[in-house]
């Protein structure tokens, strides 16, 4: 076994087939390599390389005894690890044979190996590992171990070899897999069972198929190279292409492939996607999918936006500045031979399509160093100039030595240059040592391309600039060694400095900007590559560099880089960060004027307007409102008003609508086309129908006063927009006699309570005084409480006419011209008076009573309306037309016309919308007394009391109302007719919902105990609701007790025993407060007075009456099956009321009776 150490084991479990040995010298290398060269031959002529022929001990290739002389130990151990015979034969186990194959990378034959003792139900882990690992079979570009050239030092390990595992040590052994084909690690073999009994049909079949797509691929970029190396153009005709540019070089197929490849990549990456899939159908002969589709062992070039970027760097001398002196000396030739002997070993030896692009590359090369040296000569020459100048006019010339030196091998060819073309570089002269080191400090500065350089700017623009950016180098003084070392010494001995200047930011880092001019393109150029890595929570501090890079750069494809950096600087921008951002764009905008606003920002906005993040579609809408005032105006009534109308028909989030309404507004607030007027009302028709509340609100809160402003200043407030509004609502109620659209009501008439001040404002500007409202002297104060509180500031009046002073000089105007000279010649207050307001009061009387919400949304308006038009105005002309209408006297008690109008919503509105607004006493003795006219007139002409409830519902809303309300109710318990004592009991249940207790129990318990024992049976009978109310909503004992006992009265008086409609109204009160009242009780009280109530009624002869005392005995128990009941409670009472229901069911109502058996059974 120990003949076996140069195999890499001496025992099965020691190997591991994914490292090689660390012992193993390069000969062994090599023999391996070209074992894998034969097993890859193998593969392609169609031999089997696990079959006997192929791998047969005799075979010295295969083995690799014949190939290392001097070492016999591996070949004995390899011929007998693939059962050969020796001398000394031993038994390997399974595990070091299938190491050894690995290594040696018979991977075919190892497979073959694992599908057997798959087969046999004897799995081998290494195997198993080995070949579930995709990257096993990866497709590698480097050039594969042993390779390269003959005599190339270091050729031999390019591409890592030894000690590295075959995954990554190289390319060349391992299998290439072809595109969209599946790999070892896909095929299924859980799935065969492991008796051995298999198919095995079908997974040589799926190998088969994959061999046969390897050997295509093979075949493919065989031919792509034969096709290459074919269409290959001489060296001498390159050149001649080169030297005459106007002569097109034909393109070789292997550049069409690849451009078409990074064409097709470029647009992808730029959305072109329709156009990418037509590209692709046009060019079907390629994969664009796998570059290895290109060309063989084919290196991938950088995208086109790259190659772009690095065009710069790859001058060509104009044809007006021809070096004579541009040919290759031998000079040059030696300082590039450094050079080439630094390339890697694969270019020595290049194929064929590689050896073009190098050439290629090497004249490009010695162009650009043609053209430095020239560029040198011409700024010594300018120097020594100068310098010629200065010393004539007796200035002290400093020398001058640039701090930053370049490495030597990085210009070696230039020293050779210089030295040829100045011979006076070795000379001691003070003068040309001066020479020399400006000739070496230009020369450090050559390398960076001249279009950035000072010395490449227009001579005026050079000489408009300050003199500190062209003569800052001029007053930097350096000390001079007092050495005679060459420069071309001091040069090498400061290239073992460590500076990089050969990439990007090494040349970034080695200039600095000398001007504004080069410090704007520098951040230019460097923020692209800064802001992708910025952590994403700090890439705000960006902003400012960004933006004062975007409005000082020449370049405007530059400015639109940083411009679509700053919108895209963020991927889900927070209010914050938004905020940063818009205060940005402002500052842009002021900066730059509006026509860079319109040709630079507002692109950016429009190509974020349908961004799959909310966010970004936010920062959008906001965006278009914050630029709004830095816009042309044609731009702002057109495109910009185009976008908002879309992203608020088609964003769905509510967020983004929110904050184009806001912009919106500030649209309107800028906008001064009157044929955009319609447009407008259309948007603010459909925010204000926007299902989001958010949407809603900030229509109410900026577009709609915005909106308005402008419509005041085109005279359409009055004429147009409240009166399209009221048209609206009148249409709603003609058409919703059978169902009213409450929401569409809500909608438009919330509308006009929010143009309530803008009205009052263009009331206001409008008057007769107008003309005499002076600032002059002391300023009046307005109270607090003078105007409803605004929704936002712009509702505010003091905001729309200007200022708080002004508004207080014209309301003290306003008053005395009310007052004492009335409204003649006001027409917008006479429009007011005269077309609102009856209007107005002819759509109150249209809405259901019965609508709680309309009534209130009407009664809300009027006490805005009244009070921003001021308590003067209310007392002369609105509540005049109300009591107009009303008529309430006793006149009208039989009066079938005043009876329909205090049946309508006119009475509660004009109680709680107009008698509400003020709250002095003479205001409440006003409200108190029509209150009790209403409820005296409804009662004696028994008509309907939704009227009076509604107005006692809203009022009861507010608790500053309820002692007014009791007040109100004392005076029906007291008064002389039934008709009234019983409506005044009936509203006492609709007032004690959120009145306090303590008033419960000092005013209205006895007012009810009052009417409980009146003479009338209709008043005690009304007074039951009332008493259920009190038992479900309060808590106090004593109170709870006295009610208690007076219901108690109700049911075990005799005197009551007949009275039908007292044992109804009780049972109903028993159901709508059984399962909302105290438990002790619902347990003691309501359930066995209940039973009782069911047992007498079994009794009763009348049918009539017993099927509805059935009846609501029904819904009471429905009710009470909801709430928890003890069993001794359900056995004695509950079921035994439920069984005497039962038999008046059966006996008057056979279809409830199985409800009734339902209810029972549930229980």
């Amino acid at each position: 076994m120990a003949a076996m150490a140069p195999g890499g084991s001496g025992s099965g479990g020691g190997v591991n087939p994914f490292l090689s040995d660390s012992d193993e010298d390069d000969d062994e290398v090599a023999a391996t390599e070209e074992r894998r060269a034969v097993l890859r031959l193998g593969a392609g002529s169609g031999l089997d390389p696990g079959s006997a022929g192929s791998l047969s001990p005799q075979d010295p290739v295969a083995l690799g005894s014949s190939a290392r002389p001097g070492l016999p130990g591996e070949a004995s151990a390899a011929a007998v690890a693939l059962g050969g015979t020796g001398e000394t034969p031993a038994r390997l186990s399974i595990d070091a044979i299938a190491a050894q194959l690995l290594r040696d990378q018979y991977l075919l034959t190892a497979l073959e190996l694992h599908t057997e003792l798959l087969e046999s139900g004897r799995e081998l882990p290494r195997l198993r590992d080995y070949f579930s690992n995709p990257g096993n079979f990866e497709r590698q570009s480097g050039t594969p171990p042993g390779m390269g050239a003959p005599g190339v030092p270091g050729a031999a390990g390019v591409g890592g070899a030894g000690g590295r595992e075959p995954s990554t040590a190289s390319g060349g052994g391992q299998l290439n897999r072809a595109g969209s084909i599946s790999t070892l690690d896909s095929l299924d073999f859980a799935r065969y069972s492991d008796d051995g009994n298999r198919e095995t049909d079908e997974k040589v079949a799926v190998l088969e198929f994959e061999l046969r797509k390897a050997k295509e691929t093979i075949q493919a970029l065989r031919a792509n190279l034969t096709k290459a190396a074919e269409h290959e153009v001489p060296l001498q005709e390159r050149k001649n292409y080169k030297s005459s540019p106007e002569i097109q070089e034909p393109i070789k197929p292997l550049e069409k492939r690849a451009l078409n490849f990074l064409v097709n990549e470029f647009l992808l990456k730029n959305n072109y996607k329709l156009t990418s899939i037509t590209f692709s159908d046009e060019n079907d002969d390629q994969d664009f999918e796998l570059w290895d589709d290109v060309g063989l062992n084919i290196p991938k070039p950088p995208d086109l936006l790259q190659l772009y970027r690095d065009f710069g760097n790859h001058q060509v001398t104009g044809k007006d500045l021809v070096d004579v002196a541009s040919g290759v000396e031998e000079d040059e030739l030696e300082a590039l031979t450094p050079i080439i002997s630094n390339l890697p070993p694969t270019l020595e030896t290049p194929q064929p399509a590689e050896n073009s692009m190098l050439v290629q590359k090497l004249e490009d090369k010695i162009s650009l160093l043609n053209s430095e040296k020239w560029s040198l000569m011409e700024q010594i020459r300018r120097l020594k100039s100068e310098m010629d100048f200065l010393k004539n006019e007796h200035f002290a010339i400093p020398a001058v030595c640039d701090s930053v030196q370049p490495p030597l091998d990085q210009l070696p060819h230039k020293d050779s240059e210089d030295s040829g073309q100045h011979p006076d570089v070795n000379s001691s002269d003070k003068g040309k040592n001066t020479d020399i080191h400006l000739s070496i400090s230009d020369e450090a500065d050559s390398t960076i391309p001249k279009e950035n350089s000072p010395d490449s700017f227009p001579r005026r623009e050079r000489e408009g600039m300050p003199p500190s950016s062209l003569s800052s180098k001029n007053t930097v003084h350096f000390d001079k060694p007092n050495r005679k070392l060459s420069p071309a010494f001091h040069q090498a001995l400061l290239s073992f400095c460590r500076m990089s200047a050969d990439s990007r930011l090494g040349y970034e880092v080695s200039r600095i900007a000398d001007s504004e001019k080069s410090v704007m393109l520098m951040l230019g150029r460097c923020l692209p590559h800064i802001v992708p890595n910025v952590l994403l929570a700090k890439r705000e501090e960006l902003i400012p560099l960004i933006l004062c890079t975007a409005c000082l750069h020449p370049e405007p494809k530059e400015r639109d880089q940083l411009l679509h950096i700053l919108f895209n600087l963020i991927k889900r921008p927070d209010d914050e960060q938004r905020q940063m951002i818009l205060t940005g764009c402002v500052a842009f905008a002021r900066h730059v004027g509006p026509t860079r606003v319109e040709a630079e920002l507002l692109p950016q906005c429009w190509e974020q307007i349908n961004h799959k993040y909310p966010e970004r579609r936010l920062l959008v809408a906001e965006s278009c409102g914050a630029l709004a005032p830095y816009l042309p105006k044609e731009i702002r009534s057109s495109l910009v008003l185009s976008m908002l109308q879309q992203m608020l028909m088609e964003d769905k989030a509510d967020l983004v609508r929110e904050a184009v309404i806001k912009s919106l507004g500030i649209i309107m607030g800028y906008i001064d086309d009157p044929d955009k007027y319609h447009q407008g009302f259309e948007l603010l028709l459909s925010a204000l129908g926007d299902p989001s509340e958010r949407v809603v609100s900030a229509t109410h809160q900026v577009f709609l006063p915005a909106y308005a402003a402008w419509t005041t200043e085109l005279g359409n407030l009055q004429s147009h927009l409240i009166l399209t509004l009221l048209n609206k609502i009148e249409k709603l109620l003609r058409e919703g006699e059978h169902g009213l659209d409450e929401h569409k009501l809500h909608m438009y008439l919330s509308a006009l309570q929010s143009l309530i001040p803008s009205l009052f404002a263009l009331v206001l500007q409008n008057a007769p005084f107008s003309s005499k409202a002076k600032l002059h002297g002391e300023v009046p104060q307005i109270e607090v409480t003078r105007f409803p509180r605004p929704m936002s500031p712009l509702q505010d009046v003091s905001t729309i006419i200007g200022s708080r002073e002004q508004l207080a000089v014209l309301l003290q105007l306003y008053d005395y011209q009310l007052e004492q000279e009335g409204t003649t010649g006001w027409e917008s207050l006479l429009w007011v008076v005269n077309q609102l307001l009856p209007q107005l009061i002819e759509i109150v009387g249209k809405i259901n009573v019965t609508s709680t919400a309309c009534v209130h949304e009407f009664s809300r308006f009027f006490w805005r309306l009244c009070r921003t038009f001021g308590k003067i105005f209310t007392n002369t002309k609105v509540k005049p037309q109300f009591q107009e209408i009303l008529r309430l006297s006793e006149e009208n008690i039989d009066s079938s016309a005043g009876n329909g109008v205090l049946t309508k919503a006119t009475v509660p509105i004009y109680a709680t919308g107009v008698l509400t607004c003020y709250i002095q006493e003479e205001d409440r003795k006003l409200l108190v007394g029509f209150l009790e006219d209403v409820m005296t007139l409804l009662s004696l002409s028994h008509a309907p009391l939704d009227s009076l409830k509604a107005s006692f519902v809203e009022l009861g809303a507010n608790p500053a109302y309820h002692e007014l309300l009791l007040t109100v109710l004392w005076y029906g318990v007291v008064h002389t007719s039934a008709l009234v004592r019983c409506t005044a009991a009936r509203m006492f249940e609709l007032t004690l919902r959120g009145m306090s207790e303590a008033l419960v129990d000092k005013r209205v318990a006895p007012a009810l105990v009052t009417l409980s024992s009146d003479p009338e049976f209709s008043v005690r009978i009304a007074t039951i609701p009332a008493f259920g109310t009190i038992m479900e909503t309060v808590i106090q004992r004593e109170l709870l007790e006295r009610v208690k006992m007076q219901l108690a009265s109700f049911l075990e008086d005799p005197q009551y025993q007949d009275q039908h409609s007292l044992h109804t109204e009780i049972i109903k009160t028993f159901g709508r407060v059984g399962p909302n009242a105290e438990p002790r009780f619902r347990d003691e009280f309501v359930i066995p007075h209940l039973h009782k109530l069911a047992l007498v009624n079994n009794l009763q002869i009348v049918d009539s009456k017993r099927l509805d005392i059935a009846t609501h005995l029904f819904e009471a128990y429905s009710a009470l099956s909801c709430c928890f009941i003890s069993e001794d409670l359900m056995v004695n009472h509950f079921l035994p009321g439920l069984r005497c229901l039962r038999t008046d069911m059966e006996h008057l109502s056979p279809e409830h009776e199985l409800n009734v058996n339902c209810c029972q059974l549930s229980e």
